[in-house]
């Protein structure tokens, strides 16, 4: 209980702009929001774009933020959120690259079997449940709540995204 009011004392500071809160607000939270963003994107220097971004954007919607809510939950909202987004317009620009550089019966993927690089391959909305479920430990209503979506949906993506990656290996 005690990191709770140590994290809602921080909030109050850095709403008020110190310095030394909004630095410990970042220690706190980088590491897993880094790690979110890795895990949706696979990509190391997105990953520390996005993370640092959904910093930044949090930051600046502080003054709007609910201090008796969860901080994390919200910044990984953001971070999920900007990831997916990132990745969608990254295999867009991949198929586009792809279908303009090789005939379409040339497309195939070498098989692989290790799980993150199958994981990678499932759609952004389903990588990011399971990121955040399986590998964050959120429960299905935190993601839930973290990514504004109904818990059914969650659920859904939870079970889709598992039945691919089980499928797959």
């Amino acid at each position: 209980m005690r990191a709770g009011r140590d994290e809602r004392a921080h909030l109050r500071g850095a709403q008020r702009g110190s310095a030394s809160d909004l630095e410990a607000l970042f220690r706190i939270h980088w590491p897993r929001a880094h790690r979110a963003a890795y895990l949706v994107t696979h990509d190391a220097q997105a990953a520390e774009d996005i993370a640092q971004e959904s910093f930044l954007a949090a930051l600046r919607a502080l003054d709007r933020f609910d201090r008796r809510r969860p901080f994390g939950p919200w910044l990984h909202r953001i971070v999920v959120n900007r990831a997916i987004d990132w990745t969608r317009a990254r295999r867009l620009r991949a198929e586009v690259e792809l279908s303009d550089s090789l005939p379409a019966g040339e497309r195939s993927a070498a098989p692989q079997d290790d799980v993150l690089a199958a994981l990678g391959r499932l759609p952004a909305e389903q990588r990011a449940v399971i990121v955040l479920r399986h590998l964050l430990e959120f429960t299905p209503g935190e993601i839930a709540e973290a990514l504004d979506l109904p818990r059914g949906t969650v659920n859904s993506r939870l079970r889709r995204g598992l039945d691919s990656l089980v499928e797959e290996l």
